[in-house]
């Protein structure tokens, strides 16, 4: 199993971040399997969505935020508590085909990071499983 990880700078509180280039550009051209994109953090996420319009990833911010506001009746003392919730519902990774090098996205599919307690700096691990 290859494996590697990069980091991804986030400048906003709430965050979606395309990083579908930043993968495919390190996969080995031969790589055949699964790609597993995993996000080490409580507050941020990864996601497969529509990556062709630019829209898509603002409304999915916007209803977050709608139905998790930053400020509520939390009890987590840190005042982040929507972040943790709102990376507990995307999840903290995606699995992917790879074939030839290639992730097997759909024609408007993108992996994106989904920060929800920025700004800040983070890691992305990536594990190439062959098959």
């Amino acid at each position: 199993m290859n494996s590697f990880f990069f980091d991804v700078r986030t400048s906003r509180r709430i965050e979606t971040i395309d990083i579908t280039r930043e993968i495919e550009a390190r996969l080995p051209r031969t790589a055949t399997g699964a790609c597993v994109v995993y996000c080490p953090h409580t507050t941020a996420a990864i996601a497969v969505n529509e990556g062709a319009d630019p829209d898509v990833k603002t409304d999915i911010e916007a209803a977050l935020a709608a139905h998790f506001p930053s400020t509520g009746d939390y009890r987590h003392a840190e005042g982040n508590s929507d972040a943790h919730i709102k990376s507990a519902l995307i999840g903290p990774a995606e699995i992917v085909p790879v074939e030839n090098g290639k992730l097997l996205l759909g024609r408007w599919q993108s992996i994106f990071f989904c920060e929800f307690d920025g700004p800040r700096t983070r890691t992305v691990r990536v594990y190439l499983i062959a098959g």
